[in-house]
């Protein structure tokens, strides 16, 4: 080889491979999963941020009046920091959970499949704009929250906030592909939304402290990860969380790199992909 060898080389006749990590490979279906989420921005960042709104509305409208407290604090501060990370998951798992399945739909799978990238390059893209797209409906919710009348959403901890909101992120971004890789039609994404995601998330603890439940129903919040993203989350904005702060996000970190194992294996694999 001579000083003009391209960056690739042939190790086998008719198997190409690249040296090291492809940045401009990862970058580029970065750039495109974030830019097909932003065009629709008015559906995939704002309406989910007024979605969440009206929950704080609802709930503190029913819920909170005559000065009603949990954990110490106004019940409009306890349930603003679920509700924001609550918004941060489901939408990392839309995302993620529709990329190749929409490819898969429309034949044009073979778009991810073709291009020299890595299968970790390949989730490392398809999930970084998941993460992105939780990132910027999260501050977007946070943003409106700021200026509503009646909530204080100042962050005490922007370790735990920025922790328990990445790891959340992840865990649901990782959720979101495996569903991609496993469902033929968009009814079974569905179905992992409405019977899974949705019941997880609204079970964890957003609206309600655990400790107002009976030791049976506490003993299956703790087995809920969401749970922990939950408690983990609001101790960055409150100080109080309903568990340990380092076990939540030892789990988490435990969960998501179970996860990126099975994203890889099935991916590695092809299932469902190349078959």
């Amino acid at each position: 080889m001579n000083d003009q060898t391209p960056s690739w080389v042939r190790n086998e006749p008719g198997k190409a491979s690249l040296e090291g990590v492809n940045w401009g490979g990862l970058s580029t279906l970065y750039i495109k999963e974030v830019r097909r989420f932003f065009k629709v921005q008015m559906q995939t960042i704002w309406a989910p941020a007024v979605t969440t709104l009206l929950y704080l509305v609802i709930f503190t409208v029913a819920l909170g009046r005559e000065g009603k407290t949990v954990l110490g604090v106004p019940f409009a501060d306890f349930i603003a920091p679920g509700l924001i990370v609550m918004a941060m998951i489901q939408n990392s798992f839309a995302n993620s959970s529709f990329s190749l399945l929409v490819g898969k739909m429309q034949g044009t799978i073979v778009d991810y499949l073709m291009p020299p990238l890595s299968v970790g390059e390949l989730i490392a893209g398809l999930v970084g704009a998941s993460v992105t797209r939780a990132i910027l409906v999260g501050f977007a919710v946070w943003i409106i929250m700021v200026l509503w009348p009646g909530v204080h959403v100042g962050i005490v901890h922007p370790l735990s906030v920025i922790w328990f909101g990445v790891m959340g992120s992840l865990m649901l971004a990782f959720l979101g592909l495996l569903t991609s890789i496993w469902a033929d039609k968009f009814d079974h994404a569905a179905v992992v939304s409405n019977f899974v995601v949705a019941p997880l998330s609204l079970l964890s603890g957003t609206f309600y402290s655990v400790e107002q439940l009976s030791p049976t129903f506490q003993a299956v919040s703790h087995a809920n990860p969401f749970f922990y993203v939950i408690s983990g989350f609001r101790h960055g904005f409150l100080s109080e969380a309903d568990s340990p702060i380092y076990v939540g996000g030892i789990l988490l970190l435990l969960i998501n790199l179970l996860l990126f194992a099975a994203c890889y294996i099935v991916l590695k694999k092809g299932w469902k992909i190349k078959n």
